[in-house]
């Protein structure tokens, strides 16, 4: 049992991206652990941290510029991403936001839950984590 316990202990390591809007609380952009890479939700905030001006589509695309600028500082890239959870606060706009996504989700398409939620922080209304494995 001992050299079992052995095998799985990892090191886990923080991320934080100068690519990404600062975390808006006491958490890491991501964290390395075992070949994983497990990347916070991400909001429409810019790196400036400020709320992108626009609809919702252009709130869309920031949070997947974000996720995918945290993903590419943990050494990893796009093809890596094993799985997607988004979060939206109006279901109606659930086919807004797969136009954007399918611009980047096309060819390589990871597995994706969507979850309608009541609120997000900061009064947002989409928000997205992915999991990745390294380069």
């Amino acid at each position: 049992m001992l050299r079992f316990a052995r095998a799985m202990s990892t090191k886990v390591t923080p991320v934080i991206s100068a690519n990404a809007p600062p975390a808006a609380a006491s958490y890491s952009h991501a964290i390395k652990a075992n070949g994983f890479i497990y990347v916070s939700g991400q909001i429409p905030y810019t790196t400036e941290n400020k709320l992108v001006d626009g609809d919702f589509q252009a709130r869309s695309e920031q949070v997947i510029k974000n996720a995918l600028s945290i993903v590419k500082d943990s050494n990893s890239q796009l093809e890596n991403i094993v799985k997607v959870n988004i979060f939206l606060t109006d279901m109606n706009n659930f086919g807004k936001f797969n136009e954007i996504y399918a611009k980047y989700f096309n060819a390589h398409k990871p597995a994706r839950s969507c979850v309608a939620v009541k609120e997000l922080p900061l009064g947002v209304d989409v928000e997205m984590e992915v999991i990745a494995v390294e380069n």
